[in-house]
């Protein structure tokens, strides 16, 4: 996010000149305003795009449905490699447009420019790692209990550290209860109705 941050600011707040003899402005990069549009355009969409997965972020563990968890993962990583993509882009545009530029007063907005291509180099690789975390989530839960559809009996689960009751089937019945648990005949009688005093 704070990548996105220099990256648009940097040109929107110095990437435009304007020359003594010209009244119009224009981008720093080569005088190629398309350069400065990409750049200012991707970064502004990858912030908001943040501001988006961050919300999702906070908001996963309240969503109960397996299959939009499964979706909100999947679209973590589809969208985090997309942006490295873009940014790649962004970062060989603006260096080409930077290497050829020839302009005397570009002394003015280098550093700017300089900051938008190293930090749009850094984005390739905090939005390729988002990927990668994003899918080792995915994996993480394939295999666990994330995105389990099915239900699995928890007597039927070898990982137990305890046996289930089994209701014994052999053997003479001593207690005579038939190896089940019998609720008192006490326990369904309606309680009396009325004041009850308390015996201190």
């Amino acid at each position: 996010m704070v990548f996105s941050i220099v990256v648009f600011g940097s040109i929107v707040n110095e990437g435009y000149l304007n020359s003594p003899s010209e009244s119009k402005e224009f981008c720093i990069y080569n005088r190629n305003p398309n350069a400065c549009g990409y750049g200012v355009t991707v970064g502004v969409l990858a912030f908001l795009t943040c501001l988006l997965y961050l919300a999702l972020d906070v908001y996963f563990p309240q969503i109960s449905s397996v299959k939009d968890r499964k979706k909100a993962v999947l679209s973590d990583i589809g969208v985090s490699a997309f942006w490295a993509f873009l940014w790649f882009v962004g970062f060989c545009y603006l260096a080409n447009q930077w290497q050829v530029s020839k302009d005397s007063l570009l002394n003015e907005g280098t550093d700017a420019a300089r900051a938008a291509i190293a930090f749009s180099f850094f984005s390739i690789f905090t939005w390729a790692g988002q990927a990668v975390l994003a899918f080792q989530r995915y994996q993480i839960g394939a295999d666990s209990a994330l995105f389990s559809q099915d239900y699995m009996d928890p007597s039927q689960d070898s990982s137990m550290p305890y046996a289930p009751y089994v209701e014994p089937s052999t053997g003479p019945d001593t207690a005579g209860m038939g190896g089940t648990y019998q609720q008192p005949a006490s326990a369904f009688e309606p309680e009396p109705q009325g004041y009850q005093s308390q015996g201190y």
